[in-house]
């Protein structure tokens, strides 16, 4: 298959003659590095910044960003390049660089503050600090002067100064309010204060309702002027569809997939998803390409496939997957973080197309062809050149070619991969190779579900080598892990969605093949999130950070609410029902009762907010319904039976694997034996079974198909 160019991962930058490098230089994250070169004389996040703020009585400039962000490129050209803004910076503040996927947490408690200052939130993030870490003023991105009614950021510094230094008393006072705030929300979160809110089907209800009010019926998707993908908000329809009958729900996750599939915010040519869409259309994204998005976008696309038999979703899926594998796979398994917006400064350059470039690379029939399907012309639709989107469908083509469907499909797939050729021979965008086990535990789940939907065996292999890859080399030695490898080296103590996810993971691969060990490293992973992150207090609810983070915190946070990635309480919560409905064993289950009772308050105020959280408390409120197959695993009767699982939408299902001979210690396989000498299914609820069954089609009957 053709493939894109490599992409050129970021790397420590050659330096400017007679501009020696900042203290960024040292640091291993490729965001960091790209402001290695700046004028201003950047700090990490660390005692020595922070120390020298609280001796020197100096505000901090924090900004927080990330590789792939292209409104962060725009201000370090513009802002951070300047050589009179960064004399100011130098000279008034201690200015410290967060890279919010190196740190989450750090992100997460001050995105909080400017949210509750400014009432919007984003990236780069530009937050000023007392000298004791309290934010006072924030907002996003700034540029250097007056422009369009926002302020200047050289006056902006100015300003905050002046303010510093004639009006501390209101500084921090405000300041103090705002931790306090942030503290007090993080209790809400995980106090353990459930009062009377029950966990029953009405908070999903009011979830739906929520999202119903906000949905675009004409392009799909939430809310009006930008779309941003919110697989976890379509994947809790699919399950309301699926649970109580609403056709509707099923309408809006339809909706949303088939205009995001046909969007330019879909890569037609090398598969998978930019960030999100900056108009209703999803037709122009911002060209980032996250590994979180393409795989929680291809779960999303494979549980559509599962519920609808739409072949068109399980061809976006493999895409978007394909992309993973081919383009952000390192050499030894794990995935890699992003790929960036821009080349050579031009944001998505490379995904852009003109007819003479069509022409050029097709001949002119098939240019024709494929320009009338994604809407290529010399006006162009960005910066006049054309974004790919799908804009008639092959039934039309062929009745304006007068040929037939098939042949139009035919052909259009024949130009894609000639684009994608030459698409490859392009300055590719940077990539951050940096590694993040609680992003490898998203995409490892993906390709395991992707490896049963659509039978792929590769997508298997590819996620046993990434398991490996962050049990072995990002193992911290205690039975948990770390957050980032970068540079041949485990960085980073683990958060709680490093755990939480990779336990998803784990569980995944263990239904994906069957292999016990895939179970025990599951349940180790538990053990390591129960001691570093439980709340002590048994309120519920576990903490985003250990005691190995550091002290340097206003807050020790408990998210649940929604974000671009779900939030670790819901999926430590997902995991602990999904392995005791496994194991048998009770104390998962409790614990994840203790947490839901502890949020549930929060879901009832904030349902549109918490579908994550909601996903949780449906598997919750779920019964257990476990499906052991049990004969010998190369039988191809064992396969015929898998093979129906595999292809159902089940998301509240636990799929046991067994030869007859040993239980494995797990409680759903205990005395399930083949019938007579056939390979045999058990569907069994709470651990009451059905009648084992031997055919695929009377297996498909019992699981209500």
């Amino acid at each position: 298959m053709p493939t894109d160019a490599e992409s050129k991962p970021n790397s420590r930058p050659d330096p400017i003659p007679d501009r020696p490098p900042n203290r960024l230089i040292h640091e291993a994250s490729p965001y960091l590095l790209q402001h290695a070169l700046n004028p201003v004389d950047w700090f990490a996040w660390g005692d020595e910044a922070l120390g020298l703020a609280r001796r020197e009585d100096k505000p901090i400039f924090l900004s927080i960003g990330y590789s792939a962000c292209h409104w962060c490129h725009v201000m370090e050209r513009e802002s951070f390049e300047n050589l009179e803004i960064a004399r100011v910076m130098n000279d008034l503040f201690v200015s410290i660089k967060v890279d919010r996927e190196e740190r989450p947490d750090i992100d997460r408690i001050y995105m909080s503050a400017v949210q509750m200052m400014t009432g919007t939130g984003g990236w780069p993030l530009s937050v000023f600090l007392t000298p004791d870490l309290k934010p006072f003023f924030g907002g996003t991105y700034f540029p250097p002067e007056d422009w369009h009614g926002r302020p200047g950021f050289i006056r902006i510094l100015r300003a905050v100064i002046d303010g510093f230094r004639m009006q501390r008393g209101e500084i921090e006072t405000g300041a103090d309010s705002v931790v306090d705030r942030i503290r007090s929300f993080a209790a809400l979160s995980g106090g353990g204060a459930g009062g009377n809110v029950l966990l029953t089907p009405a908070l999903i209800d009011a979830a739906v309702d929520s999202l119903d009010a906000n949905f675009d019926p004409e392009h799909g998707g939430f809310g009006g002027s930008m779309k941003f993908p919110q697989p976890m908000a379509l994947q809790l329809l699919l399950r309301q569809w699926r649970r109580a009958g609403d056709v509707h729900a099923l309408r809006m996750v339809r909706t949303t997939l088939d205009h995001m599939a046909a969007g330019g915010i879909h890569d037609h040519l090398g598969g998978g998803f930019h960030r999100y869409a900056t108009d209703p259309r999803w037709l122009v994204p911002h060209f980032e390409k996250m590994l979180y998005d393409n795989a929680l976008l291809a779960v999303i696309y494979i549980e559509a496939w599962q519920a609808t038999g739409e072949t068109s979703y399980a061809r976006v899926a493999r895409g978007a997957l394909d992309f993973i594998a081919r383009e952000m796979t390192a050499p030894d398994g794990g995935f890699y973080s992003a790929q960036d917006a821009d080349t050579g400064g031009e944001e998505g350059g490379f995904y852009l197309w003109t007819p003479e470039e069509l022409n050029e690379a097709l001949g002119a029939q098939e240019a024709d062809l494929f320009a009338r399907a994604y809407d290529v012309d010399e006006a162009g639709n960005f910066e006049g050149r054309s974004i790919l989107h799908r804009v008639k469908e092959d039934a039309t083509l062929a009745q304006i070619y007068q040929v037939d469907p098939a042949e139009v499909a035919a052909r259009l797939d024949a130009a894609r991969h000639a684009l994608l050729a030459v698409r490859g021979a392009r300055a590719a965008p940077a990539r951050d190779d940096k590694v993040l086990a609680d992003w490898n535990g998203l995409a490892i789940s993906a390709f395991a579900r992707g490896a049963r939907a659509l039978g792929e065996k590769r997508y298997l292999r590819s996620a046993e080598r990434a398991a490996r890859f962050v049990l072995e080399r990002m193992s911290d030695g205690t039975g948990g892990l770390l957050h980032m490898f970068k540079d041949g080296v485990g960085r980073v103590p683990a958060f709680l969605s490093d755990h939480a996810n990779m336990i998803a993971a784990l569980i995944d691969l263990f239904e994906a093949s069957g292999d016990p060990v895939h179970l025990t490293d599951a349940s180790r992973l538990e053990t390591a999130l129960i001691r570093d992150f439980g709340d002590e207090s048994g309120g519920g609810g576990f903490y985003d950070t250990s005691a190995l983070h550091g002290s340097n915190l206003i807050a020790r946070t408990r998210e649940a609410t929604d974000g671009s990635t779900p939030s670790g309480n819901v999926m430590a919560i997902c995991g602990m029902i999904r392995l005791a409905r496994i194991t048998g064993r009770r104390e998962g289950l409790d614990r994840a009762e203790r947490a839901l009772r502890a949020f549930a308050p929060l879901a009832q105020q904030h349902a549109g907010g918490m579908t994550q959280m909601l996903l949780a408390l449906d598997l919750f409120l779920a019964p257990s319904r476990e499906i052991a197959i049990v004969g010998p695993p190369d039988d191809v009767w064992t396969g015929a039976l898998r093979a129906v699982v595999d292809r159902l939408f089940l998301p509240h299902a636990v799929l046991l694997m067994g030869d007859g001979r040993d239980g494995r210690g797990l409680k759903g396989l205990e005395g399930k034996t083949p019938v007579g000498d056939r390979p045999a299914a058990y569907v069994c609820t709470n651990f009451a079974c059905q009648e084992p069954v031997t055919e695929p089609e009377k297996l498909a009957a019992q699981l209500g198909r």
